[in-house]
């Protein structure tokens, strides 16, 4: 790890390359995302061109605090309380977008809503500050492909080509929970990092859960979405030969061609964190993967999510 000082320089040296409009690899609790000024048209199609990703698909802004939020969207009450009682952290929400905010029509792929999100990790939070700028960040790997949770894999992932500020393995290891927040409502677009029923505990009001076919409205929503260069063979008991093996507490004895637990121990927690990390490993080693069954409850309705998008037919 950098030292306090040297961090401090980085992060003034990331945050003038993003002033500049260039894209930055930057860290948060959830994955790495691929950073730019959401208010600069140039440095947003940056993002799109760098990660090859669709430009129907928008993007979720990074902010420093609730405030600075504000300045974007339109909260009603319920935007508010969640906004409260879960930022800084991996939720994101989905308002009304304000006339004069100022952000590139990229950054909502031509909606008239934003997606909004104050991240927890505390260089994401600095760097945001430093720059004094929202910060347009999907994923910060190629479109489509498996999110990355340490620095070396969005190097890995562009060739080298994208500067990356280090903050160490991510500590939830999947994306933030995406809500839209209409008529005093919530509806779950992603299922992510927050659990479901952690929010309705919070809210006391149960939330809805978007069809899988509906309109892209936010991130995540591409029905083919991170995947890795192998096959993926979903609720395997064992792996076929060939297979590589993603366990969930048992190990299967005849796992041979590569072996990875997301949790001994059944941690749903513990398997977010692993997901995408033993994936990227596993698909170094094999050209298929065979992954356990996982509950739906809890953070497995998110690891089931990611695990679904990567086992879809591709276009």
């Amino acid at each position: 790890m950098q030292s306090q000082p040297d961090l401090i320089a980085s992060i003034g040296r990331f945050a003038a390359l993003l002033r500049s409009g260039e894209v930055v690899g930057m860290p948060t609790e959830t994955v790495y995302g691929l950073a730019a000024d959401a208010t600069n048209p140039d440095a947003v199609l940056k993002i799109y061109e760098t990660k090859g990703r669709p430009r129907f698909n928008p993007l979720i802004v990074h902010c420093a605090d609730l405030a600075m939020a504000e300045r974007f969207a339109l909260f009603d009450d319920l935007a508010r309380r969640l906004a409260e009682r879960f930022w800084p952290g991996p939720l994101t929400l989905v308002l009304p977008l304000k006339d004069d905010a100022g952000l590139s029509d990229l950054v909502t792929a031509g909606l008239d809503t934003v997606a909004l999100r104050v991240p927890a990790h505390p260089i994401a939070q600095a760097l945001i500050r430093a720059a004094d700028r929202p910060i347009a960040a999907p994923s910060a790997n190629p479109s489509g492909r498996l999110s990355p949770t340490t620095a070396q894999q969005v190097i890995d992932g562009f060739g080298g080509a994208v500067p990356v500020l280090d903050g160490g393995p991510c500590e939830a290891g999947v994306e933030s929970t995406i809500l839209a927040i209409a008529d005093g409502a919530a509806t779950q677009l992603r299922a992510g990092a927050l659990p479901r029923d952690v929010i309705e505990a919070a809210i006391g009001t149960p939330v809805a859960v978007a069809r899988a076919d509906a309109a892209i409205a936010a991130p995540g929503m591409l029905l083919s979405h991170y995947a890795p260069r192998a096959h993926l063979r979903l609720d395997a008991a064992v792996p076929e030969p060939g297979e590589a093996y993603l366990a969930f507490g048992n190990e299967p004895q005849s796992a041979t061609s590569g072996l990875r637990n997301l949790s001994a121990t059944r941690d749903l927690r513990e398997a977010a964190r692993n997901l995408f990390s033993m994936l990227h490993q596993l698909d170094a080693e094999a050209s298929g993967i065979a992954v356990a069954p996982i509950p739906e409850t809890g953070l497995g309705e998110a690891i089931n999510d990611r695990l679904r998008r990567a086992a879809a037919p591709r276009s």
